[in-house]
């Protein structure tokens, strides 16, 4: 029996240090989505933790630190009207202001160590109501509760002499918390792409669509790449910045397109909480086409001043009873509060 337990153990370990990298990148992803409870952790606990592992970095982001800003427009076919009487799903054409990036909170990080990606939207519609979200290259959240992520993050800081994380803290954290396990498994076979035009982005957290009845549809929604997927190369590893110059390459030489895909819920699909991937076979609607047409530096461009607020929402799109929602609301606004706050003194010092 104590034979057993030992191979378990050992096996839990190797499957932990094997997908460790990837799982400490996006757990500086997961503050910007923050499980925070006021009573219990607050922004500042969290922005302390944060800094402890990717440094202090004035003027930018918290967390997706590096990135471009991009500009476009949704193309709608009109086929999500029927789910929501947000004007943008109409049949026409919005437009878009939104950010590629990757988790961190490092903006000078070169793309090839950090796995995890981001695209961050806000929609524009006619009437001046806005849609913003932030999605990302992942199917789901590895923990379920607020004290969990909490626990994941300082398990998995690094150790001052190794500068990884300690094998020892991790396995503890494992065994006490087995439903991370099939996150561990997910990153273990996870093959980042060359590109950020190939990556899939998911809204991870469900949404409510209303209707023009009132009738509520409990979704959420991938942006599905047109550009085929090639995997990370060696080439690529040698370049700090590929996916910026890719992306720039590309958009020199044309648009980048994504279908925007709505996964509808069903009776027994859970919409509070977001470490759950609901099944495959669910509905499916393709609501219109993601253009993008340019890209722009980030401190320069028209993407620096959005909070990317997942809670700003146009008349037809409301939050589930996610309570992750409202946290990521208030820890964007903290970032956002933070850098801007920077920034403005870094302008003073320059006058």
């Amino acid at each position: 029996m104590n034979i057993k337990v030992q191979v378990n153990k050992q096996t839990v370990v190797r499957l932990a240090l094997v997908g460790i990298i990837p799982l400490f990148l996006i757990l500086l992803f997961l503050w910007a989505g923050g499980w925070l409870t006021p009573e219990r952790l607050t922004s500042d606990k969290l922005v302390t933790v944060l800094q402890q592992s990717g440094g202090v970095h004035q003027g930018y982001r918290r967390n997706h630190a590096k990135g471009m800003c991009v500009l476009g427009s949704f193309i709608s076919n009109g086929n999500a009207s029927t789910l929501s009487r947000a004007l943008l799903f109409s049949k026409g054409e919005t437009a878009v202001t939104g950010r590629l990036a990757i988790a961190g909170g490092n903006p000078a990080a070169p793309d090839y160590t950090v796995p995890v990606r981001s695209m961050a939207l806000s929609f524009t519609q006619a009437n001046g109501e806005q849609w913003r979200t932030g999605m990302n290259a992942m199917p789901f959240f590895p923990v379920s509760s607020v004290e969990s992520f909490y626990e994941l993050q300082t398990a998995t800081l690094p150790d001052a002499k190794t500068g990884k994380p300690n094998p020892e803290k991790v396995n503890a954290f494992v065994m006490s918390h087995p439903e991370i396990k099939p996150f561990f498994a997910w990153a273990k076979q996870y093959i980042p792409s060359s590109s950020w035009a190939s990556d899939r982005f998911n809204s991870l957290n469900a949404f409510r669509l209303i209707d023009q009845t009132g009738n509520e549809h409990l979704v959420r929604w991938s942006m599905v790449p047109h550009t085929r997927f090639v995997p990370i190369s060696d080439i690529d590893k040698q370049n700090k910045d590929f996916l910026q110059q890719d992306l720039q390459q590309r958009l020199e030489q044309g648009t980048l397109e994504w279908d925007l895909v709505f996964t509808l819920a069903q009776a027994d699909d859970k919409g509070n909480d977001s470490t759950k991937a609901w099944p495959a076979n669910r509905k499916t609607i393709n609501a219109g086409t993601l253009v993008l047409n340019k890209a722009i530096p980030q401190q320069q461009g028209p993407c620096n001043d959005i909070n990317y607020d997942p809670l700003i929402l146009p008349d037809g799109i409301a939050a589930s009873d996610d309570p992750i929602l409202n946290a990521r609301s208030s820890a964007y606004a903290k970032s956002y509060n933070l850098r801007t706050h920077e920034q403005a003194q870094q302008a003073g010092e320059h006058l």
